[in-house]
């Protein structure tokens, strides 16, 4: 039977399931104890696990960030918690030098299960150093997993597959949409990371996005078929593994893709996949992969610079029409 839930509740039934089940796994980050999360993800967890696995941290992202990655490596398992990811450049020594390395550096000797989570992306009129996407950033680097999802459902599922995950995974949520509400199953379910969802089948062109920006996709492919335009819609889910194998069978059979990307354009997500699709279905193509990505600049404040510098559903469908290569 499902219920109707929030993200920030499917997100905390998700880590608390886990930490019934399995007594390694704990919880840290600033303000995750006392305060129930910044954005009450954790709401009620340190009345039921207590302070040694419910821990608030200081302002240090750095410190905090390699205690969680010595945890892992000696058989715990963390989900270390960011106010925002913009806070977390300030640790990616830890995630990028450490936590993703240690497999290899150990030869296979130690692992690190560790979930490191938090919101990503622009939230409004925060300005430039509170507004940016890392996925991009985050999958360069080899030995890390980026998921990145706001639906309640799959979101829970893949925090659940992430803790039992042997390696360090990015989960990249976003804070506008914690009371986004959606239908959660009762009972235990896994959803596999690297493998993407078709959130609604078309046959004139194919649409992947992931996070907010589905959304937005969304809804151009609504208007679109007010106009007669089939439109096919992909959720990555997950950035790293890239499920290519679902994006090339759609373009297989629209023969159209667009590809829609919060983060600038330069040597992003959305390069990557125009990459694959060249690479494995340029046979099929009947028009030039097209991108629609925020702007390349640092994002401003002002309201009018907000709405201008992020993909929406105008600009997304004007790029539908001109892979159609109809009037836009």
């Amino acid at each position: 039977m499902a219920r109707i839930l929030q993200l920030r509740e499917a997100l905390l039934e998700a880590m608390s399931e886990e930490m019934r089940r399995d007594e390694n796994v704990f919880l840290m980050g600033e303000e995750v104890a006392q305060y129930n999360g910044a954005y009450k993800v954790s709401k009620g967890m340190l009345d039921e696990f207590g302070e040694k696995r419910v821990i608030d941290t200081p302002i240090a992202e750095l410190g905090f960030a390699g205690i969680g990655v010595g945890a892992a490596m000696n058989g715990l398992r963390p989900i270390v918690e960011f106010m925002t990811w913009n806070f977390a450049v300030l640790a990616f020594d830890q995630i990028v030098n450490n936590a993703a390395k240690t497999l290899s550096q150990s030869a296979g000797e130690f692992k690190c299960p560790i979930v490191f989570r938090g919101p990503s992306g622009a939230a409004g009129q925060l300005a430039q150093q509170h507004s940016q996407t890392f996925e991009a950033w985050l999958a360069n680097c080899p030995g890390l997993k980026v998921i990145s999802c706001i639906d309640p459902y799959e979101s829970k599922g893949l925090l659940k597959s992430a803790i039992r995950d042997d390696d360090p995974i990015c989960m990249m949520e976003s804070e506008m949409l914690y009371g986004m509400k959606g239908e959660v199953p009762e009972g235990e379910y896994l959803i596999p990371i690297g493998v993407a969802a078709v959130k609604r089948e078309g046959t004139d062109v194919t649409i992947v996005s992931f996070n907010k920006m589905i959304l937005e996709s969304l809804k151009a492919a609504e208007e679109l078929a007010k106009e007669g335009i089939s439109a096919e819609v992909i959720d990555l889910r997950t950035i790293r593994p890239l499920d290519h194998h679902t994006i090339v069978e759609s373009v297989k059979k629209t023969n159209r893709l667009v590809v829609v990307d919060e983060s600038w354009p330069f040597a992003g997500v959305s390069a990557e996949i125009a990459y694959e699709v060249q690479k494995y279905a340029f046979d099929y193509l009947d028009a030039p992969v097209t991108r629609v990505n925020s702007a390349d600049t640092s994002l401003p404040y002002a309201a009018v610079f907000v709405e201008e510098y992020l993909p929406n559903p105008t600009k997304i469908m004007k790029a539908v029409k001109e892979v159609m290569y109809t009037n836009a």
